[in-house]
């Protein structure tokens, strides 16, 4: 039987600080948020915060700013853009990777939970290393490879070969379809991945690359690509709505066919 151990300072110390909302605070809300500051050298534990929502945006983000703010400035969280463009925000709330900026307090009722991207080394609170991520992202080479000489003018499409690219380019590089990969959980280091892959098939669909064969010669490993079971959390927890799952499919029927 496999036996997994969990590293050390793993686990969450459910009752971490409380803090309670004014007396006067009208519609007030709990937020349950993971903390872990690794210089203390001691466990995870969960904050709680009482939020006047009242006094308060209407996005998650907007109750950590007003945290991080008013209540509690030791809370380290990224943010950027607040429009859903960036992806510096994203996080796993309420058990679903997701953006805190474009995700509302409405969607959820009671207590609301806060922790950082799963299965991610943390470096701080709600701050996690994506620099294995885009380590990944790297190595499928997201550019365009043409070896003929410089155009005069920019490279033409046809709008039914542009068509195959709508939705490919709106990937923010969130990593929360990757990090709500079971696949990805345990194959880290080996296995691409939802995100890498999904730009790995943009350039692949490009009509304007001739990198195709070297492309899929590179993909068509046991691990980078052929990990992946279908199991579609990618797809289902993507914040933009893509869908890594049938790029991730598209691959493996193009190296397929090249093999035939």
């Amino acid at each position: 039987m496999a036996q997994f151990t969990l590293p050390a300072n793993a686990v969450v110390r459910k009752q971490g600080n409380q803090y309670a909302a004014p007396p006067d605070a009208g519609e007030v809300r709990t937020f349950q948020v993971y903390r872990y500051e690794p210089d203390e050298g001691e466990n995870p534990r969960l904050d709680s915060y009482e939020v006047d929502l009242e006094e308060c945006g209407s996005m998650i983000l907007d109750v950590l700013i007003k945290i991080k703010n008013e209540i509690d400035p030791t809370l380290s969280f990224r943010r950027s853009c607040r429009e859903g463009i960036c992806g510096s925000c994203s996080m796993n709330i309420n058990g679903r990777n997701t953006l805190a900026c474009t995700c509302g307090v409405d969607q959820f009722k009671g207590d609301i939970r806060i922790y950082p991207l799963p299965h991610m080394p943390v470096v701080r609170d709600l701050v996690t290393d994506l620099s294995g991520f885009y380590r990944q992202y790297a190595a499928v080479e997201p550019w365009l490879k043409n070896g003929a000489d410089e155009p005069e003018r920019e490279r033409l499409q046809q709008k039914e070969e542009r068509a195959r690219l709508d939705g490919l380019e709106d990937c923010i590089l969130c990593a929360c379809c990757s990090t709500s990969c079971p696949s990805y959980w345990w194959n880290p280091d080996k296995y691409l991945g939802p995100a890498a892959l999904l730009q790995a098939w943009r350039w692949l669909a490009d009509s304007r690359d001739q990198a195709t064969g070297e492309r899929l010669e590179y993909l068509a490993d046991a691990f980078k690509l052929y990990r992946c079971h279908t199991i579609m959390n990618c797809t289902q927890t993507c914040p933009k709505g893509l869908n890594p799952a049938r790029a991730i499919a598209e691959i493996k029927k193009m190296v397929a066919l090249s093999k035939s």
